[in-house]
């Protein structure tokens, strides 16, 4: 088990169900693939539409409760090795809430059980603490963001990687942004075997998107600065 902060641990979790688009749903019996059907309510509760006319859909309407096992998979939407930067998976009941459309069946996600695995570490997070925590604030637009930077501003990538520390750029052949959130901007290192993930952290952490295009201008400055002292000395 890890001994990440629980909070931290909550948050992060509450970014990847608000951030993906996809989640593997198993239930005794099915396993589905549901893509852009999820979403969270006020209260933190994960609902899913269930195609009105499927298995799955009948079972929940006939048995009111039907215990279920929900998968989502962060991504890096970047194209690094090794892309998946963590995962969370949520046990609990699927009771229906009402129809969605002629189409849908709305049901809700019941908690009974959450973890978070990344880099192969496993921590268990509270139901409650999972519903009460707020997903990063640039948790909808960071894939776009990550995306942007990384086919668009190479030579920008290339001033922000003269921040990390001399002894860690040794024998890179690629940089390429990897994760973005409140607090800063994660740089995958690739070497010819193995890679480094380096994080450029924001001064102080934002609180909202409109502060990013500061923060990230900060560091683009004190990459440039770095340039500039190696170049004298």
């Amino acid at each position: 088990m890890s001994n990440t902060h629980p909070a931290a641990s909550a948050q992060r979790l509450r970014t990847i169900v608000a951030a993906a688009t996809s989640l593997e749903l198993r239930t005794p019996g099915h396993r589905a693939d549901l893509i852009n059907r999820h979403t969270l309510n006020p209260r933190g509760r994960i609902r899913m539409d269930l195609p009105i006319d499927s298995r799955l859909a009948t079972d929940i309407t006939r048995q009111r409760e039907v215990a279920a096992v929900v998968e989502i998979t962060d991504v890096a939407p970047t194209p690094v090795r090794e892309r998946v930067r963590g995962r969370g998976t949520f046990s609990g009941w699927l009771t229906p809430v009402a129809p969605g459309d002629n189409e849908d069946l709305t049901v809700e996600f019941d908690l009974a059980a959450v973890e978070l695995s990344v880099d192969g570490a496993t921590t268990t997070v509270d139901p409650d603490d999972f519903a009460a925590a707020e997903a990063d604030p640039l948790a909808a637009e960071e894939a776009e963001l990550l995306c942007h930077l990384d086919r668009h501003h190479p030579r920008t990538v290339e001033s922000l990687c003269r921040l990390v520390a001399p002894r860690h750029r040794y024998g890179v052949r690629r940089v390429v942004p990897l994760r973005l959130d409140r607090h800063g901007l994660v740089l995958r290192l690739e070497r010819m075997s193995g890679h480094r993930d380096v994080r450029l952290g924001f001064t102080p952490a934002l609180r909202h998107p409109d502060e990013l295009r500061e923060r990230m201008a900060a560091l683009v400055e004190r990459g440039a600065a770095c340039g500039r002292r190696s170049r004298i000395w």
